[in-house]
Order: structure tokens, then sequence, then C-alpha cells
């Protein structure tokens, strides 16, 4: 669960990257150069079966995880502890994980199924060498005009916010980090990542919602 974790954890920085590329605010130019290199490169490509083995392989152990949990102790405390005992995102690691997989199954569809399968409608954009590539720019742009799709993400970062600031931590620990010091460090670390990833997930669909990109 934790290794399954981690990868993931440097996946979304990889992810978070080619996002970040919308804000070129050149008309989708370096971001569908981006995903056209991600989408076309064999090794990428390799990588993109071993990301999804490694989310599925995550989801499945986090189910097992959170039934092996509720099934050792079917009686609760007769004082409810609350955040004494550990705090709410921390217990409610199953909850999160299942909206972020519903927002999984909404996202796939919406980009990763057309991009791979289906195909990106509309016209191919011609970059400046000639090349033609899907435009998932344009893509991205229809899409986050319904609004309640802009807030279906920008609710699944919130819940993947709170996944992150327990999982990061917790992944260190499970791996051996038990040095109070370095798990100071890794909890400072991880809650500025995870605010910092989750915000910037979300500013993609809202920026392109209120025309702030091009």
């Amino acid at each position: 669960m934790a290794l399954t974790g981690l990868f993931l954890i440097s996946f979304l920085i990889v992810h978070a990257g080619i996002n970040a590329c919308i804000w070129a605010n050149d008309g989708g130019v370096m971001f569908n150069k981006a995903a056209h290199f991600m989408g076309s490169t064999v090794v990428i490509r390799i990588m993109e079966v071993g990301l999804f083995l490694g989310i599925f392989l995550h989801i499945i152990q986090g189910y097992m995880l959170e039934f092996q949990n509720r099934s050792k102790r079917k009686k609760g405390y007769a004082v409810p502890i609350r955040n004494k005992g550990s705090k709410w995102y921390s217990r409610s690691m199953g909850l999160l994980g299942t909206i972020l997989l519903l927002f999984f199954i909404i996202h796939w569809k919406n980009f990763w199924v057309p991009s791979r399968f289906t195909g990106v409608p509309g016209p191919e954009m011609e970059l400046a060498n000639g090349q033609h590539v899907h435009n998932l720019y344009a893509l991205m742009q229809s899409t986050f005009q319904e609004l309640w799709i802009v807030l279906v993400y920008i609710f699944a970062c919130i819940s993947l916010c709170w996944h992150l600031i327990h999982g990061f931590q917790s992944a260190f620990r499970t791996v051996g980090v038990s040095n109070a010091r370095y798990l100071k460090m890794l909890k400072n670390i991880g809650i500025g990542y995870a605010i910092i990833i989750s915000l910037a997930f979300a500013m993609m669909p809202l920026s392109m919602y209120l025309g702030w990109v091009k």
C-alpha cells in the first residue's frame, strides 16, 4: 500500500507539470506538444500500463485494508475519542479514496478514453514543424465550460488534498522511517505537497471556466 502510494505521489508531480503547460497561454501549443509526447513515446506508453496497475493495486489494497480495520473492531469505543486518537481524514481514507475512484472514472471518460481509443473530437492542431497532433487543449476548454464538471473536479481535488495529507507521511512510516525529527519534517513536506498539487489540479478547470487561459 505504501509503495504504490509513493509511486502515485511521484506520478502526480509529472501530471501536474504537464497540466501547468496550459498557463503558457499560447492557445494550447505547449500543452498539446507535451500530451502528444506522453501519448506517442513507447517508453511512456509502457510506463502507462504500470501506472494503471499501480492505481488499481492501490485501490484494491485500500479496500482490503479498510475491510480488515473494520472487521477487527465491530464495536466502537464507549467514549468517542474523535481527533484525540487520530485525525478525521486518517479515519476517512476509504471514503476519500472512493470519491477519488469515482472522479477517476469521470476523468478517464472525459480525456483518457478519447485520447487513446475513440479519438479527440474536432480538428487536429498543426504545430510549427508541420506535425499534426490531437487538440486535447480544445477538448479541455469545451469540457470545462460545464459548471457541474468544474465543481466535481474541485471537490475531487479537495478530497485528494486530505487523502495526501495523511497518505504522504503514512507511506514513509510504513516503509520504516521512525525518527521523530524526520517524521515531523515529512509531515510538513506532505502537507505542503498535498496543498500545492491539489491546488494546481483545481486551478486547471477553474482557469478554463473563468477564461483565464485562452
